[in-house]
This record gives C-alpha cells, structure tokens and sequence, in this order.
C-alpha cells in the first residue's frame, strides 16, 4: 500500500490497469502498489484520460462536473466569476464544480438575430467577434435590410450585429442629406445652331429608399441622364439671345419636367439652375464682335443725340437775342470776357467809350 495526500482545490482518479476505478477528494488515501492516482485542480478545465461516458457512470464523479454539450449551430460563452471566461465551439466539455462559480450562456447560431443578452464590450473581443458579422450605418443613412436577397427591413442609423452563419446577409445604403448633382460641360446646340456648353446644377434628396435602391438600378445615374435629356429638348427651343435673356426660366422648365421622373426614382428634386453658359471659340469671337458692333452704334446714338441738344440749345439762345437787345449785349459781354482772359494786354485810347473799342478789337474792325 501506498499513501497519497490531495491537498485542497484539487481531487484525484484513481486508475488500476487502466480502468477507472474511483474518485478520491481532499485528505491522506492508501492505495494499492498496483494502482495510480491523476490529480486534477479543480480550477481548470477537466479533460479526461480516457472516454468520458465512462467516467460520468459513476455518479459521485458526475456530480462534480458540470458537463456542457455544444452542438454544432451553437457556441456556448463561459463566465467565471460573473466575467467573460472564453467562447466554447461545437464539442463536449468538463468543468468542476464546487470551487470557481460558473455560468454558461448558449447561443444558437442558426438564427441571425443576436437575443442572448451578451454585453456590448464583448463584440470586439477577438474570440467572439469571429463569430459575428457587423454593419454599420452612419446617422444621415437608411439601409435596406437583405437576407438571403429577400428585402426584410429598413435599417436607420447605428450598429447592427447579426451571427455568422450559411445566411446570407447584406445591406444597402442610402444618403439621406441634400445632395447635388452637376452637369458639367454639357454641349448643346440652340435653336439658331450655337454650340455652346452649360454646367447645370440640380438638388435633391432621397426620399423613398426602396424605390432607389429596389425598385432602380443606379438611380443616381438615371437621374443625370434624365436630368440632361430634359435640358437638351429646352435648350434646343431657345435660340442663343433668348438663351442668355432666360436662363431662369428654363431653369424653373427643367426643374418642373424632371419632377416626375425623379419621383419614380425614389428622389424629390429641390431646385435646378444654370452655372455657366460657356461659348466655343468661334463663336464667343463673333458675339465679341456683334457686342463692340452693338456699342458703337450706341456710342453714335449718344453722340448724335447730344449734337442735336447742343444745336436745339443755340437755336434756342438766339432767338432770344434776337428777340432782347439786353441779352444779346449780355451774352457779347460774356464772349467779350471769355477772350479777354486769354489776352496779356490790351491797349485803348480814351476818345470813346471802352466798351465799344474792345467790341470792334474783337470784332476786327
């Protein structure tokens, strides 16, 4: 015989031959030369010698173990002590009993949703977060829930986490903002045939994300090529004068027309508006020279019609002399005055009057 001593927190299994043949617990044991003791601690995980059925038909031992069966659409989450232990796959596990408290939590991952009551500091952790698909959809989104490419749901804003499996699931996203669309550069021909180019801006939102997404394929690109069919039949009605004298209007044209096809787009046009009208080089040269054209002709218009003031204004003046002897003498002063300025000096006689002697200086005689 021989003395064997289990200390406390561990226990031992006493084997002869190989055979199981008891559990022995805390305390001083004699046992047979011809049997041997595997001494286990009962804080760590037990993994059995030899087949487990085997040793759980004695009952003593069974009861000491806490047995967890994992199948294979389930993971098990082990706490000790209330904190986050590991994640247990598809298996058959042991735990003693007795000296750390334990509890199990299985998840069934045949299902997508995620209902176990698990706490979110747990997603990242990097043995359960291989387990889990995440998606997230920023605050101005809305996504279409799609599982199996079966449209379930409309997501809003946040994280949404679903278990990993043979389902197949995806999102798709939308910006529900103010969004804007240009059309740059557009090359048109007017109705009197200008090549020109217009950028054009349209605004809008995304109103019905299922018609955008399920419902339309692209819709951002449908809604440019609508936008610029629209643009093209208006443009080619107007010609390049009226062009540039209504940009508003055809602004507020398009935006009308378009209304209706952006709705079936899931979309609401907000506002529409011409940016630029850009001419070619050819033709910004001859609207240069119609526009000089158009300013001399203005220039000679001004030109004749103060000509005309000016002759009206002295036709008015001298029928007035005529008419006043006092004015004619006041305005023969005046010139008198105005040509006596540019003169250094002037010499008179005193045999008559002044006045009349400058008079006939100026006059010649």
């Amino acid at each position: 015989m021989k003395q064997v001593r289990i200390n406390a927190g561990k226990l031992g299994l006493v084997f002869r031959g190989g055979d199981y043949v008891k559990v022995i617990t805390q305390g001083t044991h004699w046992i047979g030369f011809n049997k041997r003791v595997l001494v286990y601690c009962l804080s760590n995980i037990f993994n059995a010698p030899i087949a487990l059925e085997i040793l759980l038909k004695d009952k003593t031992l069974e009861a000491m173990l806490d047995v967890i069966e994992v199948k294979d659409s389930e993971l098990v989450l082990v706490y000790e002590k209330g904190n986050f232990k590991t994640v247990l796959p598809a298996g058959r596990y042991a735990y003693w009993k007795g000296l750390i408290e334990r509890e199990f939590t299985q998840i069934d991952l045949s299902k997508i949703y995620i209902t176990e009551a698990i706490d979110k500091s747990l997603f990242s952790n990097y043995e359960l977060s291989k387990y889990i698909r995440s998606f997230e959809v920023a605050a101005y989104e809305n996504a279409l829930l799609l599982v199996d490419d079966v449209y379930t749901k409309i997501l809003k804003g946040g994280i949404y986490r679903f278990w990993r499996n043979d389902t197949s699931i995806k999102i798709a996203k939308a910006d529900l903002r103010q969004l804007q669309l240009e059309i740059a550069g557009q090359e048109l021909l007017t109705k009197d045939k200008a090549a020109i180019r217009i950028n054009f801006y349209t605004q809008y939102k995304v109103t019905d994300i299922e018609k955008a997404l399920l419902k339309n394929k692209d819709y951002e690109k449908q809604l440019y090529i609508a936008m610029q069919l629209v643009l093209r039949a208006y443009v080619g009605t107007y010609t390049l004068d009226e062009l540039l004298e209504r940009k508003d209007n055809i602004a507020e044209a398009v935006f009308k027309d378009v209304k209706t096809s952006a709705a079936k787009l899931g979309v609401t046009v907000l506002s529409c508006g011409i940016r630029d009208v850009i001419l070619t080089g050819e033709m910004k040269e001859i609207m240069n020279q119609v526009l000089i054209a158009q300013k001399k002709a203005q220039a000679n218009t001004i030109t004749r019609r103060e000509e005309t003031a000016s002759t009206r204004s002295l036709l008015n003046t001298a029928k007035l002399m005529e008419e006043n002897e006092m004015l004619y003498k006041l305005k023969e002063m005046e010139y008198v005055e105005k040509i006596a300025e540019k003169i250094g000096e002037i010499t008179v006689s005193g045999n008559g009057n002044m006045v009349t002697q400058l008079k006939e200086i100026f006059s010649g005689k």
